[in-house]
C-alpha cells in the first residue's frame, strides 16, 4: 500500500483537515562516544538469548511473573526531552518503540548515576500539583538484574506544548538491572512506543492516552534520525519533507511489538534461510535499539559475506579501507527492496570501523531480527496506531533536507 507525499500535502490543505504536527528534536549520541563505550565495556551487554522480549505478557513467555527483557540500551543513540508534573520537571529519554512503559528514576533512587557522571534528573512528587498515587509495584528484569519501583500518575508533556494527563508512569527507585548502560548514560529514563498489550501493569501507554485525549490530530507517530546528527520524532503524522517518493505499508503481525514479516535479507552470496516450518521471518523494528540484529549464525555468515570479520568484544569489524567496497545489504519486506548501502551499515570512529549488526537468538515468541537505528536512517518510519501498520519510505540525507 503507497500513499505518496503529494496526497498527503493535498489532504492536509483541505478544510477541517488539521496539520498540526507535533515534533521532538531528538539528540544522537557521537559514533566516536558509542565505539568508545564498546571497547571499554568489552562486549554489549544487551545480547541475552536465554531473555525473551521486553513486556511479553506471561501467556506468551511461560515464564514468572516479572517482565523480562532482552536488552540494556548500552548501544542506544537517541534521546529526547519530556517533562512530568506540575510545573514540570524534566528528563531525557529514549523513545522506544520495542517497549510499553514510561519510567523515569524518583529522588532518592539508588544505582541512578552519582554526581561526578552519568548524573540523572529525579522526579519528584511532591513538588507536582498534579501528581496522583497510584503505589502499585512495577518491576523489569533485565539480564543483570531488576529495575523497579512502583506506579503514580501526572502530567506528561511532549515537545513543550502537547500535555498527555492522568498518565500512569513509574518512579524507579533501583536501576541496578540496566548496570553501566544506565550509569554511565545520558538518558533519565524510557518512554516506550509499543502497544498497551505489552505494557507492564497493562497501563495504557502516552501515546495511547495522547489518542484518547486529543491531544494528537492523527493515531501515527514517524522517526526521521537522517544519516549524521540529531533526528526528530513527530507525533500526529508525518513530515512529508523528510522522505523521497512513496510511503510504503506493511501489515503487523501483532499488536504488541511493532513486529512484521520479511521476505528475505541478503547480501553478496549471502542469503537468509526462509523457516523450515514455513512462518515468515519475522522482525520488529525498534528505535531503542542502534544496531541491527538477527541470528547470530546468520550475523556470522552475513559478516563474512561483507568481508567482516570477528573481533574481542564478541562484535565484527571490517577494515576501514575497504567500507566504500562494502556489498550492500538488502532486506525484502512486503514484495520491496530496503536497501542499506555497505558503508551505511558501518559505525567508524577512533580508528575502528565496527560492522553495524550483531547475533542474539531470542527464543518464541520473540522476534528473528531487529530493525534499529542503522535501518531507521535509511528510511522514513512512520507507525500507524489505528492501522496497526508501518510504513516506509526513503529518508532525505540531512545535506538534502
Amino acid at each position: 500500500m503507497k500513499i505518496s507525499a503529494l496526497a498527503v500535502l493535498l489532504a492536509c490543505s483541505v478544510p477541517g483537515v488539521s496539520s498540526k504536527l507535533v515534533r521532538i528534536p531528538l539528540e544522537k549520541r557521537s559514533d566516536e562516544e558509542m565505539i568508545a563505550d564498546i571497547q571499554k565495556r568489552g562486549h554489549i551487554e544487551n545480547v541475552l538469548s536465554e531473555y525473551s522480549l521486553r513486556g511479553a505478557t506471561d501467556k506468551q513467555r511461560n515464564l514468572k511473573e516479572e517482565n523480562e527483557v532482552i536488552k540494556d540500551y548500552a548501544n542506544a543513540q537517541y534521546f529526547g526531552s519530556i517533562s512530568v508534573g506540575t510545573p514540570p520537571q524534566s528528563f531525557m529519554v529514549i523513545f522506544d518503540t520495542g517497549s510499553s512503559n514510561l519510567w523515569v528514576p524518583k529522588v532518592g533512587c539508588t544505582h541512578c548515576g552519582n554526581p561526578f557522571f552519568g548524573k540523572k534528573s529525579k522526579y519528584d512528587h511532591e513538588k507536582s500539583g498534579t501528581y496522583e498515587s497510584d503505589g502499585k509495584d512495577f518491576e523489569i528484569m533485565y539480564g543483570s538484574g531488576s529495575v523497579s519501583g512502583y506506579f503514580s500518575k501526572d502530567s506528561v508533556t511532549v515537545a513543550e506544548d502537547l500535555v498527555i494527563k492522568d498518565q500512569a508512569f513509574a518512579e524507579v527507585q533501583d536501576a541496578g538491572g540496566l548496570g553501566l548502560a544506565y550509569a554511565l548514560g545520558k538518558f533519565d529514563g524510557i518512554l516506550g512506543m509499543g502497544f498497551t498489550s505489552i505494557s507492564v501493569g497493562g497501563v495504557p501507554t502516552v501515546f495511547e492516552n495522547a489518542i484518547k485525549q486529543s491531544a494528537v490530530d492523527m493515531p501515527v507517530f514517524s522517526f526521521y534520525l537522517g544519516d549524521n546528527g540529531p533526528g526528530e520524532l513527530t507525533f500526529g503524522g508525518y513530515d512529508a519533507s523528510k522522505f523521497e517518493g512513496d510511503l510504503v505499508y506493511v501489515d503487523l503481525l501483532a499488536a504488541t511489538y511493532w513486529e512484521i514479516a520479511m521476505d528475505a535479507v541478503s547480501a553478496s552470496d549471502y542469503q537468509a534461510p526462509a523457516n523450515p516450518d514455513g512462518s515468515p521471518i519475522t522482525a520488529i523494528v525498534d528505535s531503542g535499539t542502534s544496531l541491527i540484529t538477527g541470528p547470530k549464525k546468520e550475523i556470522t555468515k552475513l559478516a563474512k559475506a561483507v568481508g567482516a570479520k570477528p573481533n574481542f568484544t564478541g562484535q565484527f569489524t571490517i577494515d576501514c579501507d575497504k567500507v566504500d567496497s562494502m556489498p550492500d545489504i538488502v532486506f525484502t519486506i512486503g514484495g520491496a527492496d530496503y536497501t542499506i548501502p555497505g558503508s551505511k551499515a558501518v559505525i567508524q570512529a577512533q580508528g575502528t570501523c565496527l560492522f553495524a549488526f550483531m547475533g542474539a537468538d531470542f527464543p518464541p515468541p520473540g522476534p528473528q531480527w531487529i530493525l534499529g537505528d542503522v535501518f531507521m536512517r535509511q528510511y522514513y518510519t512512520v507507525f500507524n496506531y489505528h492501522d496497526k501498520t508501518i510504513g516506509f519510505a526513503k529518508a532525505v540525507s540531512k545535506s538534502e533536507d
